[in-house]
């Protein structure tokens, strides 16, 4: 009970005011997430994996997103084939249980259970989910409609993408920032975090209830918020992984569906619905498996 204090309910607070303005206001969801996408997440970013010690754990981060993302793939197509579904519900389901909410949901509630170590881990792997939702995501959603050509662009699109390369390079040539400059960037970053979280509840609110296909919910709140974090656990048995990175790479991978991939959906029309759907009742859900696999990890 004190997790979900201390922890959970946090989080759930600050998704519940986003939700409850949106429901009021009926706010331009579209324009505060051009600024927390192009302004305030690329300075988190360069902000963490500037000032971030980059070791054979980072590598190690790649492979697990990689494997996850495969064996999800993977289970979903196994799933559909014995099911005998179609293509458009395949796509619907892998894009509802292969991208996890790492960024709105996950690097949050890691920040409030593991403290700033863990945080810097959980925005590191943000970038890396936040990179192959643009690239699989898009690929799944458009698959049949756009070529490999439309993924590649998302990605090359994404600010955040550029602000590791900086980053990176910068750091590279041990080339210092100055501290005035260094502020103002720490001071955009602060306030990423609480914007995405009350961006993702306004999103949610947006969702519409009603004619739920409970068979595929069902499936996909299954696999995204159980068989994902249980695969999650035998990567983790695979590599020598610190304890803190494992803990936080499991509760990321345990997150409900992604809310950026609604878009994608939309977008697309690659079952919007379906999709939507699952994103809402996993992220409802995920309030109480969250905070039972927080309590076994420790």
């Amino acid at each position: 009970m004190m997790i979900f204090i201390e922890v959970v309910l946090p989080v759930l607070l600050v998704f519940l005011i986003g939700f409850a303005v949106q429901k009021w206001k009926k706010i331009d969801i579209k324009a505060i997430s051009t600024v927390a996408i192009y302004i305030m997440t690329p300075c988190l970013v360069f902000q963490t994996f500037y000032t971030a010690e980059l070791d054979m754990q980072y590598l190690y981060m790649v492979l697990f997103a990689v494997i996850l993302l495969a064996a999800l793939i993977i289970f979903n197509k196994i799933y559909v084939k014995l099911r005998n579904y179609s293509q458009s519900e395949e796509s619907g389901l892998i894009l509802s249980t292969a991208f996890m909410n790492s960024g709105n949901y996950g690097a949050p509630i890691v920040l409030f259970a593991y403290g700033d170590a863990g945080f810097a881990y959980a925005v590191s792997f943000l970038v890396l989910q936040a990179i192959i939702m643009n690239f699989f995501g898009v690929y799944y959603a458009a698959r049949g409609k756009a070529g490999i050509g439309v993924a590649l662009k998302s990605v090359f699109e994404m600010p955040a993408t550029y602000a590791v390369i900086l980053a990176l390079i910068l750091k590279g040539l041990n080339w210092e920032i100055p501290n005035n400059l260094l502020m103002t960037i720490d001071i955009i970053a602060v306030a990423t975090v609480p914007t995405v979280m009350v961006i993702l509840g306004m999103q949610l609110a947006q969702i519409e209830w009603g004619n739920f296909n409970w068979s595929h919910i069902t499936y996909g709140v299954a696999v995204r918020l159980f068989v994902s974090p249980l695969i999650a656990v035998g990567i983790i048995l695979m590599f020598p992984f610190d304890p803190l990175l494992a803990k936080v790479l499991i509760v990321s991978a345990a997150m409900p569906s992604a809310a950026t991939i609604v878009m994608y959906a939309v977008q697309f029309n690659s079952e919007p619905k379906l999709v939507s759907s699952i994103t809402l009742i996993s992220t409802l859900v995920s309030v109480i498996t969250i905070t039972v696999l927080l309590a076994i990890l420790g």
